[in-house]
């Protein structure tokens, strides 16, 4: 289970849809962990808002905590093909686990352009903005923003410049996030909740913990998100 940190979620729509639960008494946390720089994180958020959408009323009061997939990346990041040959013992292996991303990727809906992205960042800095976009509400779209950046656009978001205009898009002052990521505030915080999910046994991201209690490991497909939320559905109908 992620250490929760003291912040306040982006809380997401409980209308009572065509297909709702009616009986849902109160909010459902889910906690996410994850890495901006991670492809499967970004197919398994793109396959759990497809299940959102599809379920307007759905419980879910959602907060991301940090992992980094890379703990130990040099603050300026690394060359792209020499992180790739590194992680995976070489450019065939390289080749042969992002194909199996690039077809998950467009099965969810996502094109990414993962032979435009020049560097693999550190990501301290982005999991820091993250953090302190829950703090304002806007957590929810400073993810995507990150995810879409990066995977998408190919942009650097270890560069704070970067991240300054991502969190000028989402509303957050700009001068006031460049003192922020000038300064070491939220970096332990940061390290520090990455290490207490490792300790409790998060050995890979996405990782989601349903209610504090149920978690589910790796993308997961839309149909079992939408699963999930018919029998905690089921659940709450049967309590009341």
């Amino acid at each position: 289970m992620p250490q929760i940190a003291p912040q306040t979620s982006e809380g997401q729509s409980l209308a009572h849809g065509a297909k709702g639960c009616q009986r849902w008494q109160m909010p459902i946390k889910l906690d996410i962990l994850s890495d901006p720089i991670c492809p499967w994180c970004y197919i398994g958020k793109s396959s759990l808002d497809g299940a959102l959408e599809l379920r307007p009323d759905h419980p879910f009061q959602i907060e991301w905590h940090p992992f980094q997939l890379n703990p130990d990346m040099p603050l300026g990041g690394m060359e792209r093909q020499t992180y790739l040959d590194k992680k995976f013992g070489g450019r065939e292996n390289a080749k042969q686990v992002y194909d199996r991303i690039a077809e998950a990727a467009k099965a969810s809906g996502l094109r990414l352009d993962l032979d435009g992205i020049k560097r693999t960042p550190n990501t301290i800095d982005a999991h820091r903005l993250i953090h302190w976009s829950g703090l304002e509400g806007c957590q929810g779209a400073t993810v995507t923003l990150l995810f879409k950046a990066y995977f998408e656009e190919c942009r650097d978001i270890g560069d704070r410049a970067e991240l300054l205009d991502i969190a000028e898009v989402v509303g957050l002052g700009r001068a006031m996030t460049e003192r922020l990521l000038g300064s070491n505030a939220d970096i332990e915080e940061t390290r520090t909740r990455d290490a207490h999910a490792r300790n409790r046994g998060v050995a890979g991201v996405p990782t989601f913990v349903v209610a504090e209690r149920h978690v589910i490991q790796g993308a997961q497909p839309k149909d079992l998100w939408l699963r999930v939320m018919d029998e905690l559905c089921e659940q709450a109908e049967a309590s009341s």
